[in-house]
Order: structure tokens, then sequence, then C-alpha cells
């Protein structure tokens, strides 16, 4: 899938200096920009996922 964005131009400068700093084209510190951010989870997520195991630890060693 090809994504077109525009972005200001503050940050159009920013993500040009970084790609080059890193030595990598804008397209590919992008790419991997969006492939972290869908990678990692929700915060949100974590944070219930974690209560619930907290919650139902004792429960989870029953069933063990």
């Amino acid at each position: 899938m090809k994504v077109a964005i525009e972005l200001p131009s503050g940050q159009a400068a920013q993500l040009e200096a970084e790609a080059q700093r890193l030595g990598v084209s804008i397209e590919d510190l992008a790419r991997a920009a969006v492939t972290d951010l869908l990678a990692a989870p929700d915060q949100a997520f974590q944070a219930a996922a974690k209560r619930v195991l907290a919650q139902n630890l004792e429960l989870y060693r029953r069933l063990a």
C-alpha cells in the first residue's frame, strides 16, 4: 500500500535531518516509525491486561 502524507515544513525538515543522520531514506524511516507504532501494544490495553492478570492470579494458579 502506498500512503502520501503532507507534513508541516518543520516536521519535514526534522524527518529529513533524522533520515540523513541515520543514513536511510525518508521513506524507510517513515516506514520504520509506522511499523514500530503498529507493533507496540496500546498503553491502555497493557494496563487493563495487567489489572486482569493481577485480579485473576490466584485462579490461574489453581488452574495450572
